[in-house]
């Protein structure tokens, strides 16, 4: 049984996502708290495998309460918030950096018993997300120094072509892995980025907003027809697949979820290996599932350099195991050597 803490200082809210978890028979909510003080004092004495954690709450808001769980009690802490208000969202993603390890929006009663709806995604998430036992840390260069420098694979195996465009797909986790990335990209670098990354609908703008406080790079909502810029971030709009067009353009469109999920990596990489073939960069992150991993597979196919995130890094080795799995990625590495490479290849 998954043992879980509901953390919210509605009763409504509490009795519906108590509702939720405890109609699967492998979860058992074993507590609920009305505020962060009260989540602390729980943690402490009862350790849940998992925390649904709302935000902004009285007495101790969810950031205060993540931070202090993590430096106290570490355990995985499942942001669960209505993202109706600026101040909300930001704090979400400050505990997201406090060491919280997803983000999903609040389900509703008309969201049970909907297949791929909210209610169906907490379920899914508190399953996934109570396997992560500890709270990871991104590895230093120095912790991983058995694995060659991606200066080093390079020497041998540069690729010689004329790099045009970075393409990263990435799920759970990668919000914190992205950061990672885009903190360590010097401002002269010369490639677009695009990316796809699975979020709550109504979390993304202050997911943009959090990656410009790290990236010397600009991160912005990218924009139907918009020519991609170098040096620029573009992260996919709720709702809408990116694509790159024939014209080298970027193409948002609303067409139906691939494979359930809206914007989908597959459909970022399958136009990318299309339009850019071998002067494309494509990158997979940590998440749940298998999305892109094909598509990656093609882009490899299409002489593109490919990299998936490595297991030890991390948070689900979903989507890249997958990749790795199909032999979909040349190099697989962790978020620092990845962004170490990017900037070798950009050059």
């Amino acid at each position: 049984m998954i043992r879980v803490l509901i953390v919210d200082d509605s009763p409504v809210a509490r009795a519906l996502l108590k509702h939720i978890l405890s109609s699967d028979p492998q979860i058992e909510v074993i507590g609920t708290a009305n505020n962060g003080e009260e989540a602390i004092v729980f943690s402490e004495n009862e350790k849940p495998d998992l925390i649904t954690m709302d935000i902004i709450m009285p007495r101790m808001d969810g950031f205060q309460a993540t931070r202090k769980i993590m430096e106290v009690t570490p355990v995985p802490i499942l942001v669960v918030s209505a993202s109706v208000k600026r101040e909300e969202v930001e704090k979400t993603w400050r505990a997201v950096e406090a060491g919280a390890v997803g983000v999903l929006e609040k389900p509703s009663y008309a969201d049970v018993g909907v297949p791929n709806g909210n209610a169906a995604k907490l379920v899914e998430s508190v399953k996934v997300m109570s396997q992560v036992k500890t709270v990871r840390r991104w590895k230093k260069p120095s912790e991983s120094g058995q694995i060659p420098s991606p200066q080093k694979i390079l020497q041998q195996d540069r690729p010689k072509k004329n790099l045009k465009i970075v393409a990263i797909g990435a799920s759970t986790g990668g919000p914190q892995a992205l950061k990672q990335i885009l903190s360590q990209l010097p401002k002269s670098f010369k490639l677009p980025v695009l990316i796809v990354q699975h979020i709550a609908p109504g979390f993304t703008e202050g997911f943009i907003n959090w990656m410009n406080t790290a990236s010397a790079l600009p991160v912005c909502m990218a924009s139907n027809g918009e020519q991609p810029r170098p040096g620029q971030v573009y992260v996919a709009p709720d709702f809408h697949h990116m694509r790159i067009g024939r014209n080298g353009k970027i193409s948002l469109s609303a067409d139906e979820q691939d494979n359930g999920i809206k914007p989908s990596v597959a459909s970022l990489f399958g136009s990318v290996a299309e339009v850019y073939g071998s002067q494309a960069i494509g990158v997979l992150l940590t998440g749940m599932g298998r999305d892109g991993a094909t598509e990656l597979k093609l882009m490899k196919n299409k002489g593109a350099v490919t990299i998936a995130q490595d297991k030890e890094s991390c948070l689900v080795f979903g989507m890249p195991g997958e990749a790795v799995k199909i032999g979909a990625a040349k190099y697989s590495l962790s978020p620092d050597k990845i962004a170490e490479m990017l900037g070798i290849l950009a050059q």
